[in-house]
């Protein structure tokens, strides 16, 4: 019909997605059991991924949270500060070096690096250099 102004179509929705997806449990697993000399175990009774027979990290069903060793208590509150979406503690680990990252925020790099840091400290020196040579 000529004349008759056609109603326009309704734009679809566009989802944004946000710069972090976050990750999954298996993403965790293979991230953190990809470190040579990592390993399934426990620690203090709950399921660990250990580095020569020593804490490296640990998932926390309670809240969806991985436990990451940090140089200092400073460092893990300029975390919590800087990124509160992501870090927080719970009031067992405040008197400790760690902090608790929230999976569903945290993305594989800054999950690699922090855990590099952690194996570093672990890890035997021999299997340190292989690891930088291979």
């Amino acid at each position: 019909m000529k004349g008759v102004a056609r109603k326009a179509k309704p734009k679809a929705k566009v989802r944004r997605k946000s710069a972090v997806q976050g990750l999954t449990r298996a993403q965790f697993k293979k991230i953190t059991l990809a470190f040579p000399a990592a390993e399934e175990g426990t620690s203090f009774g709950h399921p660990s991924i250990l580095v020569a027979k020593k804490f490296f990290t640990r998932f926390r069903p309670e809240d969806n949270s991985l436990v990451l060793h940090v140089g200092s208590t400073d460092e893990r509150d300029m975390l919590i500060e800087a990124e509160p979406a992501l870090f927080h503690i719970t009031g067992h680990y405040r008197n400790y070096p760690a902090v608790l990252a929230r999976l569903e925020k945290l993305d594989a790099a800054t999950l690699k690096g922090m855990l590099e840091r952690r194996w570093r400290q672990l890890c035997p020196k021999k299997l340190q250099k292989d690891y930088q040579n291979g």
